[in-house]
């Protein structure tokens, strides 16, 4: 099947038309679909699929308590009115790699594996990279399962009617044996690759980012008899505060975002009782980060209550130099089979002449690819920070926009992207 046609077949799920953005959340229909279309993808190309004890999924190449493996793969779930790439994009590039290694005869040295890992945005719970924390331990099991979604449900209750019993989530440690080195690939999100003019990049490491919650309180009272003057308004506090976050992130050469609020009654001519925002910070340097969190709380006269942290993670840097001299180094002979082969061929933006596309987005960049670290938290830095070799490669996004419709990576450079994942899996299996 051409990279095309996988793309193609996953982009009715969960699109709304009205937008084109994707609502795929964990543990849903939506979300039912893609287990569903994975395990049937694997199943034709005669993987051995594995559900762990979180629910992630794998599809192995061989088999992994041989020795073990190379896991390629990525994550299915998205954010409300997500793009078309982030995630999916890392899981079809798996396939159509394997693929084009098949196809070539390729007979790797150890198990290869597909991945997709749960509730990696964390937009229903709450908490990113769900699947993955639970896996490696960094999430404990009985917070994650009494965690609610904006109607109440616990994830919990969400597993069970998904039909995966929440009583077996916890760390998997057969499955982490069976990984001896993690790749994934993932749309830049980001202009990194637009700015270096070269199609695929390599990650070094993930900034050291989280959420904080804020807690404000006032009074209720009525929109047209209450006299400013006579107002507990807790929205007055809330806009200073993320006006402070905009100022300290600047100052501190940070990132720091409030993208959700919650406003208790919630009515149009009410003053609000109540409203609980999320911020969301994030830097090249922990303290950095930190001091902004903290003018943050000062601004809004609130202690900013922590949910999730992730500390600086660097890739192990002997796989870094590793992948950057193997993505660097592909050649004419690596992608031509992207003219007239099942990896890419046939019709559809993806076919035709890709071969010469890819080689020549490979020509541009020149040498080994460029090296570069992300502000985005992915299931590799949940990995690398327990101790397991990851790493990532990114694929050119003309638009630098993401968690968004607006999102893209053109043809030419999701081949490319396809055609150093396939020189990885040669080198590295």
């Amino acid at each position: 099947m051409t990279l095309q046609a996988l793309l193609d077949a996953l982009a009715p799920v969960g699109r709304d038309p009205a937008t084109g953005g994707y609502r795929r959340f964990a543990w849903t229909r939506e979300n039912a679909e893609l287990v569903a279309w994975f395990t049937g993808e694997c199943s034709a190309r005669g993987l051995d699929v594995v559900t762990d004890r979180v629910g992630n999924l794998w599809g192995w190449w061989g088999d992994p308590d041989a020795s073990p493996g190379l896991v390629l793969g990525s994550h299915l779930d998205s954010v409300p009115h997500g793009g078309a790439y982030d995630g999916p994009l890392g899981v079809v590039s798996a396939f159509a790699a394997l693929d084009l290694l098949r196809d070539g005869g390729f007979a790797p040295r150890r198990p290869v594996g597909v991945a997709v890992f749960r509730d990696e945005e964390g937009a229903r719970f709450g908490v990113a990279c769900a699947g993955s924390r639970l896996l490696t331990g960094a999430l404990p099991a009985a917070t994650a399962l009494g965690l609610r979604d904006a109607d109440g449900v616990t994830m919990a209750s969400a597993m069970a009617a998904a039909g995966h019993d929440p009583r077996r989530v916890g760390p998997d440690e057969e499955a982490l044996r069976r990984i001896g080195t993690y790749v994934e690939l993932h749309v830049e999100q980001g202009l990194g690759l637009v700015d270096a003019g070269a199609a695929v990049g390599v990650g070094s490491g993930i900034w050291p980012h989280g959420r904080w919650r804020l807690e404000l309180r006032g009074r209720a009272d009525h929109a047209g008899t209450t006299r400013l003057a006579d107002r507990d308004d807790p929205m007055l506090a809330l806009a200073q505060a993320i006006q402070v976050a905009r100022a300290a992130a600047t100052a501190h050469g940070a990132l720091a975002t409030v993208g959700k609020v919650r406003v208790a009654p919630g009515a149009v001519n009410a003053i609000p009782s109540s409203v609980t925002a999320w911020l969301d910070a994030r830097g090249a340097e922990a303290p950095a980060v930190r001091a902004v969190v903290a003018a943050v709380s000062g601004a809004a006269g609130c202690a900013a209550v922590e949910e999730s942290w992730s500390g600086p993670v660097s890739f192990d840097a002997a796989l870094v130099r590793r992948l950057a001299a193997v993505v660097g180094g592909v050649s004419d002979a690596d992608v031509g089979a992207f003219g007239d082969s099942g990896a890419a061929g046939g019709s559809g933006a993806a076919g035709g002449s890709g071969g010469r596309e890819v080689s020549a987005a490979f020509a541009a960049a020149g040498g080994p690819a460029p090296v570069l670290a992300t502000g985005a938290g992915h299931d590799a830095g949940i990995l690398a920070a327990a101790g397991v070799p990851a790493g990532m490669l990114f694929v050119r996004n003309p638009t630098g926009v993401s968690h968004s419709p607006a999102e893209h990576a053109e043809p030419a450079d999701c081949l490319a992207g396809v055609a150093a994942l396939a020189r990885v899996v040669r080198e590295l299996a």
